[in-house]
């Protein structure tokens, strides 16, 4: 038996409840049908429904026919509830659009449409109270063609059947006309119900039928066809789950409603998951229960394709993955306006705001807040409704009865060029450094993040890590502390510290490098739109259209009514001036007119400027959403101002981006995975004392064995005339360490060598550093890899003024180097020459000089160059002057 989730959608008073008690009695899962004006209907079990006459949270119910098991959930049809029938749309297989045939189309039919197109769920259409409907079914499929898809069909039953359907050629050169597979074949052969259902299950078609839900005409035919011309998902061999509701039953144990996608589950399971504060948490499945309208039915186990509720999950959310199983996509319907609840004068919001946590469990659109006042809440809403209905729960569920005031416009930011933000977190024994690539995306994109950092040079999980810190947060602009979107965030760089990251320390770079780069760009202030449907008398049009330019908004050409006498018109406004807009049309067109208005976009603010100075915002004074950076300055954190924190970072990615808009000729940068993004390691010095240089060098390598230069002695001299009142102060040395390996890879004549004889290379590159630090006059310190050798204990020797070093077995040249320079870094002379990425970045985190392999090249040919002009000059007799070079202890001379 196959098992299908089928979503009923529609715009309020559709019939779509109704459809859904016709489904459960033809098919025998009710005895009884119930009806919404009389309170009795079976899916619609809450007191607030049943007064109400309308649905507001989605419910589930199951029925057979044909050898399929159904699970049929039924949404809300109302606006204001609409993200409640989004949340749904992520375990549907199917959805079942119902379309009034009286009222046809509605504003609201057109945003569910596009829900089912973003979700890629296979539709069915049923027009529903042909009964009642003055309009003929062909005016109403040109319709349904026109605002939603040109491949709506329709379906026609034959005559005196249930399960058959006239499959006449007309019916098969629509279905040709409108697919193109299907159109080649009915061109080379006939076209099959396999071929029927694969189009459906591919969107590529959408079949219409026509009935009425409550005398039950037209709808065993509906349901035969759902049966016949369906397909069941392929489902995961492995445990996978979607949740998609949580609710909270009469006992108050939270329950995650999930759809199962993969596996088994069965109480006492263990279920890993992470929740929206990125902690992991694993716990286990206390019970099972399969909900069917009011009624609960435990089981011991669940099987790939139903739908269940689960207890003992503590922090899921609408939209997870569980399992195997992929987040949903992010919801698309927002509240647009802000509200401030106000709590009876005994009722304190931090003690109460706790208890109201769980209404946001449900519908996590709330954002349920406090603000300064003790005796007030913050809420998102997304309209009259939605408020009403919240009063009344509350009132039910916690006896606090609440009041709510006009509600504010809820405002967002964007940026109109890329920008790079940094940030840095690094008080004392903390360390974490963020570079993000902030670019401008199209309207109602929202906010996307991806990374393009290597993983040799960033490793994948701490990228993970701070791809996740930058969703779990509401991330707020500049202007107004608006939160941001229509935005891409990608990481491009960053750094971590061996010995000293802590959990945590990149949440506050991620968060800081985000404030830091929105602080750099050019914002722009975003107000919400409406998309908007009106209908009207013909004589009122032009007081209308006058009204909505006024507005700034746009519309289409006005269209004619059927009656001749009215007309309808589509656009786009703003939400500030859209509302209240009703009771005035209300008032003009004396209660003929008809408004309906569903949220559009966010598109920029006309009067951004007004707007901008009654929130007073000062980004720099929001202590917890702050650009500033913290670095380690002799032991103790430091606050560097976002404006100046460039000057301080320990990575330059080369990017060089202002944040001010590009000309419209230039090339945007790249920003997907495969940009070419090669962060250097930048040096940021501080002294140490020079004994403590030495002990460690001697440590290391042990004491030069060569004789000390003395002056030659002059006649006249005298011990007083070298003696000075005040020692001088002894002249810093310049360290130069030298990865050879790396070195002798990247340098082509030693590549060469290598490849035939690694040793020669080897014996090359100390001859050439010989030379060079001879007549640098500074140490050099050449490390050779030997980790991989066994028994291997390292060694320490000097090659002439060179100083040599193997790492022992299972110690890698970057480890020892980085060992190294962490107790010497701190100094400004000490050089690391290397093309390693990992040892450029301990470098940068102790303050040392990075050099690349081509830059020592360069510079060990300008010393050779100095060096041939010195022998010439020598051959030629002209040298000014005089070497004296010291024999060696027993007297021989090395060669």
């Amino acid at each position: 038996m196959k098992k299908l989730a089928i979503g009923i959608l529609a715009h309020v008073d559709a019939g779509k409840t109704t459809l859904c008690e016709a489904l459960l009695y033809l098919s025998g899962a009710i005895r009884k049908r119930g009806r919404v004006d009389r309170g009795d209907a079976y899916l619609d079990t809450h007191t607030l429904e049943k007064a109400r006459g309308i649905t507001i949270f989605s419910k589930q119910a199951k029925f057979n026919y044909n050898n399929t098991e159904f699970t049929v959930v039924d949404t809300p049809g109302h606006v204001d509830f609409s993200a409640e029938a989004e949340r749904a749309l992520s375990v549907l297989d199917y959805a079942v659009l119902v379309v009034s045939g009286t009222d046809g189309v509605q504003s609201h039919t057109e945003t569910l449409w596009r829900l089912l197109r973003r979700y890629s769920i296979p539709t069915f259409i049923f027009i529903n109270k042909t009964d009642i409907m003055q309009r003929s079914r062909t005016e109403l499929i040109e319709e349904i063609q026109r605002r939603l898809s040109e491949r709506c069909i329709e379906f026609e039953p034959c005559e005196g059947t249930k399960t058959e359907y006239l499959k006449s050629e007309a019916f098969f050169e629509n279905l040709a006309l409108a697919d193109e597979v299907l159109f080649e074949k009915h061109s080379e052969e006939q076209i099959t119900d396999a071929d029927i259902a694969a189009a459906i299950s591919e969107r590529r078609i959408f079949p219409c039928f026509f009935g009425s839900a409550l005398k039950t005409d037209g709808v065993s035919d509906f349901i035969a066809c759902l049966s016949h011309y369906s397909r069941e998902r392929g489902f995961k061999k492995d445990f996978a789950a979607r949740v998609y509701k949580i609710t909270y039953d009469p006992q108050g144990t939270r329950l995650t409603h999930i759809r199962l996608t993969g596996g088994s589950l069965s109480p006492r399971t263990a279920v890993a998951y992470t929740a929206r504060n990125g902690e992991r948490l694993t716990e286990k499945i206390a019970r099972i229960v399969f909900c069917s309208g009011a009624k609960f039915t435990q089981t011991e186990r669940a099987e790939c394709g139903d739908l269940a509720a689960v207890s003992g999950l503590s922090a899921t959310y609408p939209g997870q993955g569980l399992g195997d199983e992929d987040s949903a996509l992010p919801p698309l319907l927002e509240p647009v306006l802000s509200y401030r609840i106000l709590l009876p004068s005994d009722c304190d919001a931090r003690t109460f705001l706790p208890k109201l946590k769980r209404l946001e469990d449900e519908d996590p659109t709330l954002k349920l807040d406090k603000t300064d006042n003790v005796h007030e809440l913050q809420a998102r809403l997304m309209g009259e409704m939605q408020i009403e209905i919240l009063k009344k729960l509350i009132s039910e569920r916690f006896g606090v009865e609440i009041s709510v005031d006009d509600g504010r416009i809820l405002y967002r930011e964007t940026i109109l060029a890329p920008v790079e933000g940094v940030g840095h977190f690094e008080p004392l024994r903390h360390y974490a450094e963020v570079h993000l690539l902030l670019e401008p995306l199209p309207a109602g994109s929202g906010l996307v993040f991806a990374s393009a950092c290597a993983p040799n040079s960033l490793e994948p999980d701490i990228q993970r890590l701070v791809l996740a810190h930058l969703r779990e947060k509401i991330h707020l602009g500049v202007l107004t502390g608006s939160p941001i979107t229509d935005m891409k965030l990608t990481l491009v760089a960053g750094r971590a510290s061996l010995h000293h990251t802590e959990g945590g320390d990149f949440r506050q770079a991620t968060y800081r490098a985000v404030r830091q780069g929105l602080m750099c760009a050019q914002n722009i202030l975003l107000e919400p739109f409406y998309s908007f449907r009106l209908e009207l008398p013909r004589e009122n049009l032009g007081r209308a259209i006058n009204d909505i330019r006024g507005m700034g908004g746009s519309f289409s050409a006005p269209e004619e009514g059927a009656d001749g006498e009215s007309c309808t018109f589509c656009g786009t406004a703003p939400v500030s001036a859209m509302r209240g807009y009703t009771r005035e049309l209300a008032a003009y067109t004396r209660g003929r007119g008809r408004l309906g208005c569903e949220f559009s976009h966010y598109g920029q603010c006309r009067n951004a400027e007004s707007v901008i100075a009654q929130f007073a915002y000062d980004p720099e004074r929001d202590l917890e959403n702050t650009p500033d950076s913290v670095f380690c300055s002799h032991g103790a954190g430091v606050i560097v101002k976002w404006n100046d924190v460039r000057n301080y970072m320990h990575i330059d990615t080369g990017l060089n981006l202002t944040g001010t808009p590009r000309p419209s000729d230039s090339v945007p940068p790249e920003s997907d995975n495969h940009r070419a993004v090669n962060p250097k390691v930048l040096s940021r010095n501080l002294n140490v004392d020079e004994k403590e240089l030495e002990a460690i060098m001697l440590r290391e390598f042990g004491p030069i064995k060569r004789p000390e230069y003395k002056r030659p002695a002059q006649n006249g001299d005298s011990d007083s005339k070298f003696k000075s009142s005040e020692p001088a102060e002894p002249k810093k040395k310049d360290y130069l360490i030298v990865d050879g390996y790396n070195i002798i890879f990247a340098w082509e004549g030693l590549n060469k060598l290598a490849k035939s004889d690694i040793a020669a290379a080897r014996k090359k590159l100390m001859d050439i550093l010989s030379n060079y630090c001879a007549y640098k006059k500074n140490e050099v310190i050449l490390v050779f890899d030997g980790y991989k050798l066994k028994g291997n204990v390292g060694e320490r020797f000097n090659y002439h003024s060179l100083r040599v070093a193997y790492t022992k077995e299972n110690e890698t040249a970057d480890m020892f180097i980085e060992r190294l320079i962490f107790e010497i870094g701190k100094n400004y002379s000490v050089r690391v020459a290397t093309g390693d990425g990992m040892i450029q970045l301990a470098s940068t985190r102790t303050g040392t000089l990075r050099m690349t392999a081509r830059e020592l090249e360069a510079e060990v040919e300008n010393v050779n160059e100095k060096l041939r002009g010195i022998m010439a000059e020598l051959k030629r007799g002209e040298a000014k002057t005089k070497l004296s070079i010291p024999p060696l202890p027993n007297g021989k001379n090395e060669d």
